[in-house]
């Protein structure tokens, strides 16, 4: 139960922050790729924003035997790039490329 509960809060605080930050709205995001035009840099400040909040988390994890819903921490260990990666890759990129969302503010915006 504990892990849905994490779970539900964790959405519910990047769904937040995506809504808050306005980057729901592909006009945001196109704007900050558009360097040849009207340039927004306001998605690199939510990066760094976005920095700043995980750096003092992964700087606690690393001193944790386990995060507080698992019995251990799950890091992956695969290095290769192999075709299941290549295709996901290209089903995001062709996905957001198509509908102008990415995947996780996608779905914070259903929600307005």
């Amino acid at each position: 139960m504990i892990r849905i509960v994490g779970a539900l809060v964790v959405g519910l605080v990047f769904g937040t922050g995506v809504t808050v930050s306005g980057m729901i709205n592909p006009a945001k995001v196109l704007g900050f790729l558009d360097f040849a035009g009207d340039w927004d840099p306001t998605l690199a400040l939510v990066m760094l924003g976005a920095l700043a909040a995980a750096a003092p988390g992964f700087a606690l994890a690393k001193r944790r035997n386990a995060p507080l819903t698992e019995k251990t921490f799950h890091i992956p260990t695969g290095r290769q790039v192999d075709a299941p990666l290549i295709v996901g890759a290209l089903m995001f990129g062709v996905g957001w490329g198509l509908v102008g969302f990415c995947p996780g503010p996608a779905v914070a915006a259903i929600g307005t």
